[in-house]
């Protein structure tokens, strides 16, 4: 459920839709400890699918037998083999300029995200809750946030 109180929007605990200014606690930020990747991404550059590939392949540093579409991209996310670490972050700055040149293909794009998350699912904390060991985080502007939880809600 969506508040007024609260700016993270969760489409699933491994797949967030906030605003560029909005505030959360350090310990919803922060991965559990241990080796973490962390990659930024920009929303400008993915505003097609080749813009996107070019990102995830320099920022998220795809393996070069890398193929380049959809498929090669949603099976590097899940193996991930090539970037051992033990948790995963991923941040798209200007996400509500996702692939607006290319609109058919968000829904399938947020779907990989979606799926990589949970095929990574969550690890639990000493504290007794739990976070996802792959987190999706997309920052966008507030009209931005409606058309990006509208597409994730076709997946």
């Amino acid at each position: 459920m969506v508040t007024d109180h609260d700016p993270w929007i969760g489409v699933e605990p491994w797949l967030r839709i906030t605003s560029p200014d909005a505030c959360a606690s350090v310990r919803q930020l922060l991965p559990s400890p241990g080796l973490t990747f962390t990659a930024w991404l920009s929303g400008h550059r993915m505003r097609d699918s080749d813009g996107l590939l070019l990102q995830f392949f320099d920022e998220f540093k795809l393996p070069d037998y890398f193929g380049w579409n959809f498929p090669a991209l949603n099976d590097c996310l899940r193996d991930l083999s090539w970037l051992p670490a033990e948790h995963y972050v991923l941040v798209i700055d200007e996400a509500h300029e996702l692939l607006v040149d290319e609109p058919e293909a968000l829904p399938e794009f947020l779907d990989m995200l979606l799926r990589t998350g949970q095929e990574w699912s969550r690890v639990e904390r000493v504290d007794g809750s739990s976070q996802a060991r792959f987190r999706t985080i997309l920052t966008c502007d507030g009209p931005g946030v409606a058309h990006l939880q509208s597409a994730a809600s076709k997946t």
